[in-house]
């Protein structure tokens, strides 16, 4: 049974950073695609990023614009998402997922992914 639990959350003012972790265990991490998603109060599940198998070809989500970095540590079962000038619309809570299909090119939709976490609070103070 895979388990995946989210750390890092909490609130921060806008401007601010938060660092995401999420943790894997009960199969080999590595045979993982990570992805991280959110969902906004009122809003649907949405993208946010997305790491391959040895950490190569991450993807992020169009609105990001470059203030997300996401990892993953194999030796750790963990993967990460570095998140810097927080604005308040990225209030919601974060889930991180794995997916087992070995693809190449890591998913952006959440049917793609089998395996997720109960989520982490993220609120950005204006």
């Amino acid at each position: 049974q895979v388990q995946v639990a989210e750390s890092g959350g909490g609130l921060v003012q806008a401007g601010g950073s938060l660092r995401l972790a999420c943790a894997v265990s009960g199969r080999t991490f590595s045979n993982y695609i990570m992805g991280w998603f959110r969902q906004a109060p009122g809003k649907e599940r949405e993208f946010v990023a997305a790491i391959s198998l040895t950490g190569g070809s991450p993807r992020y989500a169009d609105f990001l614009k470059g203030r997300f970095t996401i990892s993953r540590d194999n030796a750790k079962n963990t993967v990460y998402l570095q998140m810097n000038g927080l604005k308040p619309e990225d209030t919601a809570v974060y889930y991180c997922a794995a997916d087992p299909s070995w693809t190449v090119v890591p998913g952006t939709r959440d049917f793609e992914y089998d395996y997720w976490g109960q989520g982490t609070q993220v609120t950005v103070s204006s």
